[in-house]
């Protein structure tokens, strides 16, 4: 006697259980049966999905390189064997966040583009009218009360902050997909007299190259954390502090001064964190803000690398180059290679070649076969593979 066939709903819980992290699992699935694929395909299972795994994985990579680098050649660099839409035209990449890809072209003059790697949705986005000289930026999702989770479409905004030619002041501004307009900059000058003190202050160091002053803006992937954006300045790590919903801009101390690799992320509690390694340890900060609105940094883990990393050794020889949100992975760049460390599990995985690399930006999603935008490319792909199993079939050319 056969066994029972499973219900769609049997089916359905099987399937949501397949790891996140190898979508193309999940495209192999949906090659069984017409049944799966319209499970699989089904808006409700996307929600499902997303909602059963809450975290999306790290799908794939880009790089970004220090301003006298140059800059890597344009790619993205999958982290799975699922296929992705074809890259747009880039120069360098800027920011992934919330399902999006940031980057900056300038085919035709400069401009940014927001691209969604797995639906293949772009969006142009105009130059912020700033005399840019070195900068970075952010895109995030701009629906309020939104838990991140299914991303895909939607509003967004872009922060822009940058190191203004000819001034050296640090401005930024915030661009709406909603009102199609980017906000009236915000300065961090010399009316601001912490950051007037820190320029004095690398100058009198020796900071000056020319006309250039090092406290420049680093083309450092930023952390978000609320309705705030964090970034980096060259001398001593200070940190720019961006409130996009407020456009007030302001300047904070980092909890290290010495560490020239590191990476500012969001700790999961709202609160900033800051990782970097001196020597072979792993230091981890995060600034806990108190009931009275004051914030202090504090020490929350301190890992031993030496033997775990490859390349990582007592004297040193790793750099913090970036960070996955929620997953709590770090990737550290050695001259063995880009790996990357979870922190809970202690797991080493090498990633990526050696490369020059300054910050990593990992893109982030949940990936099925039902996702907007895959219908029209691979879904048509394996409706026509199911129909030519099934004349195979008939055919007797092939038996299951």
């Amino acid at each position: 006697m056969p066994p029972p066939e499973l219900t769609d709903d049997a089916i359905t819980e099987i399937l949501l259980r397949l790891p996140p992290g190898e979508p193309e699992n999940l495209m192999r699935a949906s090659l069984v049966c017409k049944p799966w694929l319209r499970i699989l395909t089904d808006p409700g299972f996307r929600r499902r999905y997303s909602a059963f795994h809450r975290t999306p994985p790290v799908l794939g990579l880009l790089h970004a390189c220090q301003v006298i680098g140059g800059g890597p050649p344009p790619s993205f660099n999958p982290t799975t064997a699922a296929p992705f839409t074809p890259y747009p035209y880039y120069r360098r990449p800027l920011d992934c966040h919330h399902g999006r890809v940031l980057l900056h072209a300038n085919d035709d003059g400069w401009y940014f583009v927001v691209w969604d790697p797995v639906t293949g949705d772009r969006q142009r986005v105009p130059e912020a009218g700033i005399n840019w000289l070195i900068y970075s930026a952010a895109v995030f999702c701009a629906v309020s009360g939104c838990d991140h989770i299914d991303c895909h479409g939607g509003p967004f905004r872009v922060v822009f902050i940058t190191t203004e030619d000819y001034t050296d002041a640090v401005k930024a501004t915030v661009y709406s997909s909603e009102t199609g307009a980017w906000s009236t900059p915000v300065t961090l000058g010399t009316d601001c007299e912490a950051f007037t003190q820190h320029v004095q202050h690398a100058i009198n160091n020796g900071g000056a190259i020319g006309t250039f002053y090092t406290p420049y803006v680093q083309p450092r992937r930023g952390a978000l954390v609320g309705d705030e954006m964090y970034f980096t300045l060259r001398w001593k790590n200070a940190i720019v502090k961006y409130n996009w919903s407020k456009n007030c801009i302001s300047l904070i101390d980092p909890p290290s001064h010495t560490a020239y690799f590191f990476t500012l992320t969001e700790m999961g509690d709202n609160a900033l964190g800051f990782a970097c390694i001196e020597g072979s340890s792993l230091h981890l900060w995060s600034r806990k803000v108190g009931t009275e609105g004051t914030a202090e940094w504090m020490q929350c883990r301190l890992i031993e690398l030496d033997g775990r990393i490859p390349g990582v050794k007592s004297k040193g020889g790793g750099h913090v180059v970036g960070s996955a949100e929620g997953v709590d992975v770090i990737f550290v760049a050695t001259d063995v290679g880009l790996f990357t460390f979870e922190l809970k599990s202690g797991r080493v995985t090498k990633v990526d070649d050696v490369q020059a690399y300054f910050s990593v930006l990992p893109y982030m999603s949940f990936y099925t076969p039902g996702t907007e935008g895959l219908v029209l490319s691979q879904l048509l792909i394996i409706s026509c593979i199911l129909h030519l199993a099934y004349l195979f079939v008939c055919l007797g050319l092939i038996r299951i």
